[in-house]
């Protein structure tokens, strides 16, 4: 069985998200399973990987699919790599967990504005 992308941890949950910056679509897309089993969501942006902003894209865009704040997402790791883990200080609540299911049949989409 292959383990979700996204788990609780003390006081909201982690998310794990591998980036492909440049790409030609915005949105998310099927899990990936790293060589040590460790799961993360694909996704990509169409902004290049200059000074974070491939990673300031990916928040915006993934803070408007779960319908939560910019500001309560943390990159946590992976600034500067394909692989990220992201802190999000809110609560792992079933409404979250449906809408972070549902990224995994996500669609391309508009990139978020800047």
């Amino acid at each position: 069985m292959i383990q979700p992308f996204f788990e609780s941890g003390k006081g909201g949950f982690f998310v794990r998200i591998k980036l492909t910056p440049n790409a030609s679509f915005c949105g998310f897309g099927e899990l990936f399973v790293y060589a040590d089993g460790t799961v993360y969501l694909k996704a990509g942006v169409t902004t290049a990987p200059e000074k974070g902003k491939a990673n300031k894209e990916l928040v915006k865009m993934l803070a408007k699919e779960l319908d939560i704040s910019k500001q309560s997402i943390e990159l946590i790791s992976g600034a500067t790599t394909h692989y990220k883990k992201f802190y999000i200080a809110l609560p792992l609540t079933p409404q979250l967990q449906n809408k972070l299911s549902d990224l995994v049949k996500g669609e391309a989409n508009d990139c978020p504005d800047n």
